[in-house]
């Protein structure tokens, strides 16, 4: 194998790690950033609401509430972060170095790039909801 070859596999297995690591980091931290977006729903909701709607509007509640203690158990024991939580940020920020290093600071900002890209290709492409 000559040079290119060997950095080429460096660089998929970094892409590979830093889109594992992120993923299990996304799991947790959306549920947050969807927890503010969801209460701004239910805001507007609550301000147009009707009696033929209540029930919708509360099981939405309901759901964001959900949501908001499954986060919670994810990312805290009591008051403090879990100690697997806190473990994947130091990984990411660690991985995120390691690229720096290795590959240069404009392939960080790239992966971080193709990672975007391809989340939002799979929203736009699911056909769950």
């Amino acid at each position: 194998m000559d040079k290119q070859d060997l950095k080429n596999l460096k660089k998929r297995y970094l892409i590979w790690l830093y889109k594992a690591v992120k993923e299990e980091l996304d799991k947790i931290e959306r549920k947050f950033t969807q927890s503010q977006i969801d209460r701004l729903i239910l805001k507007e909701l609550r301000n147009r609401q009707s009696p033929e709607i209540k029930k919708f509007v509360d099981d939405f509640q309901a759901y964001i509430e959900n949501k908001e203690k499954t986060g919670l158990k994810l990312k805290y024991d009591g008051k403090a972060l879990k100690r697997d939580y806190a473990f994947l940020c130091l990984k990411l920020r660690a991985i995120e170095k390691v690229i720096a290093r290795t590959l240069g600071v404009s392939s960080l900002k790239e992966i971080k790039a193709l990672y975007e890209k391809e989340m939002t290709e799979r929203i736009l492409k699911s056909t769950e909801h």
